[in-house]
């Protein structure tokens, strides 16, 4: 009877062990909220509309800030600068975006999400004649989607497509300046 009771007390301590061992893997990729971030987004900046024919696409840099409000939803604060020229016309794009990233559903430490928010542009271009538009600031929106996967308690590292339309900027001397763009970006966020 002592060596069943021993036994059966052996097999209680390595199941509370794995228990435990489990715990930990759980509590690593299980998502924490009320967290802040901070990150960046590389990756390609694809012209559309009017904007396709003043400027090409090139590699542009992405700057984020992150907060988790719940298990379901961030606020997702964006900002970017980019200049695109083609020959002798270019464009020039400036953004502060604010949108809300949501999740449906985590499987693992994997969780794929949409966006959607507002935004202030200043979307300028240049003609072949030099002639430029006077800079001014519009809103705009901005919609996309991408997944992230967290690496551990600190960094987070994801893909996202991530489409502007700034509303047209109504020109006295030059053509409005009207279009889109569509964002392609490899991000890395950094949690404290």
């Amino acid at each position: 009877m002592a060596i069943a009771m021993s036994f059966f007390f052996s097999l209680q301590v390595i199941a509370d062990e794995s228990s435990a061992e489990e715990q930990k893997i759980i509590s690593a990729t299980k998502r924490e909220i009320q967290k802040h971030s901070l990150g960046f987004g590389l990756g390609q900046t694809f012209l559309l509309g009017n904007f396709e024919n003043k400027g090409d696409d090139t590699i542009t840099l992405d700057l984020f800030y992150s907060y988790t409000a719940s298990y379901s939803f961030d606020l997702l604060i964006g900002a970017h600068a980019s200049s695109h020229s083609l020959n002798d016309t270019s464009v020039n794009l400036t953004g502060y975006t604010m949108s809300i990233k949501a999740r449906s559903y985590e499987f693992d430490a994997f969780s794929p999400f949409v966006i959607g928010g507002l935004g202030f542009y200043m979307p300028t271009i240049k003609e072949e004649d030099g002639e430029k538009s006077d800079p001014k600031y519009t809103f705009g929106f901005n919609v996309g989607g991408g997944v992230d996967l967290r690496l551990n308690h600190k960094f987070i590292v994801g893909f996202m497509a991530h489409y502007h339309k700034p509303f047209e900027v109504k020109q006295d001397d030059t053509e409005n300046v009207r279009g889109s763009y569509l964002k392609l970006l490899l991000t890395t966020m950094y949690l404290f």
